[in-house]
């Protein structure tokens, strides 16, 4: 055994998908084709939902925020990631939502991949809205409104654009300023926009309505008037316990449609629901175990809180992704001694390596 330490092997060596690398991942791509791709990624996963280990996610709570973990594994990948809500971040110049998350190998516990998903999340949460509304929304549907213009709003519009076809879109926030950003940022895409007074005029002809606020509260940004027969609502914004945005009677109009009901009904709409009203998982829809939209009068509801099986395929996507593109960096993260029982003799060689150099 030499007495200077090794270089890192490749085992050692963690890729890290940097901010910078994301986005320079997103524009090689293609923002639509990534949105594409990743909705193809969560079905799959989807359809085989039962392999994986699920878990409410673990949240620790604040009067000013949430901060939580969301992991799984389906026996070969483990994952998980750390994500923030603190919606008065906008206010003092910050992200409401932050995130990173890792993949790592479970037959050794050696991780795989460290990524940011601060973008990475907004772009999977569009992907599964989208993914939801190919088989729960109308058939033909052109036309939505976005309640709520904040940093997913375009994410959302692309999303839905690609998956679903829609061309119209009808905005409207309490902040006029943003809708104004998200009209100024999708102007050059060909999309038809309009900017709205209210909540009312925005779901005038809107076949499908997407509320995505970030109040932590229990708001009321659709009332029961405003759902006509046969819309599909993609309700993003509730996602905590003591956070809403539907009227119940809302929900007690529409079928419900889910990712894991354990969670939702702790952090969704349905939370001001009995927990034993009937709900139905999206996995199975997907597989054909379940009915989606049955009829042109149905409203159905996908009542979106986001779960850790989503990010997982979103990261399992980036990884394929890494490859083609070479956006990354080799983080050396993992403590590599020539022999796996002398992690100490590891540590005092580098310290001798150290001295040397001094003299």
């Amino acid at each position: 055994m030499t007495g200077k330490p090794s270089a890192p092997s490749r085992l050692a060596m963690v890729p890290f998908v940097s901010v910078a690398d994301m986005m320079r991942l997103v524009h090689a791509i293609g923002i639509e084709t990534v949105l594409s791709d990743l909705a193809v990624y969560i079905e799959q996963d989807f359809l085989r939902w039962e392999l994986f280990d699920k878990t409410p996610r673990i949240a620790s709570h604040s009067p000013n925020g949430v901060i939580e973990l969301m992991p799984t594994s389906d026996g070969e990948v483990y994952g998980f990631k750390y994500v923030n809500g603190h919606p008065k971040n906008t206010s003092e110049g910050l992200q409401t939502v932050t995130a990173f998350g890792l993949l790592a190998d479970v037959s050794n516990g050696y991780p795989v991949l460290l990524s940011e998903m601060t973008i990475l999340t907004a772009l999977r949460t569009a992907a599964m809205s989208a993914l939801a509304a190919k088989y729960l929304a109308p058939a033909g549907a052109k036309t939505m409104a976005l309640i709520g213009n904040g940093a997913q709003c375009e994410f959302q519009a692309l999303a839905f654009r690609t998956i679903c076809g829609i061309q119209n879109l009808r905005f409207y926030d309490i902040d006029r300023g943003a809708t104004e950003k998200a009209m100024r940022n999708l102007g050059q895409t060909g999309l038809h926009l309009t900017a709205c007074d209210s909540p009312e005029d925005a779901v005038a002809g809107a076949e499908i309505i997407t509320t995505c606020t970030a109040d932590k509260q229990y708001a009321t940004i659709l009332t029961d008037n405003m759902v006509g027969s046969g819309v599909h609502i993609n309700a993003i914004g509730g996602d905590c316990p003591g956070k809403t945005e539907l009227h119940r009677d809302v929900l007690l109009r529409s079928d419900i449609f889910v990712e894991y009901p354990e969670q939702t009904r702790i952090e969704g709409e349905i939370q001001q629901l009995p927990a034993d009203h009937k709900v139905t998982e999206l996995w199975k829809v997907f597989s054909g175990g379940a009915a989606g939209r049955r009829d042109k009068r149905q409203i159905t509801l996908f009542d979106s809180v986001g779960f850790a099986v989503e990010d997982f395929s979103a990261l399992r996507y980036i990884r394929d992704m890494l490859p083609k593109t070479g956006h990354y960096l080799d983080l050396d993260m993992l403590a590599d001694p020539d022999d796996p029982r002398d992690l100490y003799g590891m540590v005092m060689r580098a310290a001798a390596k150290t001295t040397t150099m001094k003299q």
